[in-house]
């Protein structure tokens, strides 16, 4: 199985997907999940369908690791390592700026409708986006727990992901804004980090 998916991943270089991944985005964002087809895709990258299908499986798969590969986190949070959990929440925010965030931000909400009714891209966003970020992120608090800043036992360790998803998503569907910067470095600092017990003065 390992071979298999290796001999598909030479198929295309990293740039090239890197591309494809773009290209797919910019359709995402123009018709929405629902309207968009390997068809259109393939046309759009002037590739050919067998190849798309035989890299990844389906729409689903290439939506997932699409947002996966674009996502400030895709590049790996292993990447980031100030000393400090203050630190490397704040550097993973930095990686992107205002314009990035507010498109980011319509993107996922599109998705997050289209995810309800679609359990094909639940299990490849699951499998491509949430559990590897998840994973990436108690790898960074690991690192917090080691240096001594956050308690071992602290019941907020879990809910990590919630509290950085939730400040992103909320701030459109409360405040009626897009998520910037300036709103999440304030996010961090006034609410993740007292809950993990971290010092922010």
């Amino acid at each position: 199985m390992t071979e298999v998916s290796t001999a598909r991943r030479s198929r295309i270089t990293p740039e090239r997907e890197a591309e494809l991944y773009e290209a797919v985005l910019e359709l995402l964002r123009e018709v929405g999940y629902d309207a968009v087809t390997m068809d259109a895709v393939a046309a759009r990258t002037r590739s050919s369908k067998a190849t798309l299908y035989r890299q990844w499986g389906g729409k689903a798969e290439l939506v997932a690791k699409a947002v996966r590969h674009t996502k400030p986190g895709g590049m790996g949070l292993d990447e980031i390592d100030t000393g400090s959990l203050r630190g490397d929440l704040h550097a993973l925010t930095m990686r992107s700026d205002d314009c990035t965030m507010e498109q980011n931000s319509a993107l996922m909400r599109g998705l997050a409708m289209a995810i309800h009714g679609n359990p094909d891209l639940l299990r490849a966003f699951r499998e491509h986006l949430i559990e590897p970020e998840t994973a990436e992120f108690r790898r960074l608090v690991q690192r917090a727990i080691d240096r001594g800043e956050v308690r071992e036992d602290n019941p907020a360790i879990e809910f990590m992901m919630h509290m950085m998803i939730g400040g992103f998503a909320a701030r459109t569907m409360i405040d009626e804004l897009p998520p910037t910067q300036a709103f999440l470095l304030s996010y961090i600092d006034a609410v993740v980090l007292p809950a993990l017990g971290v010092p922010t003065a």
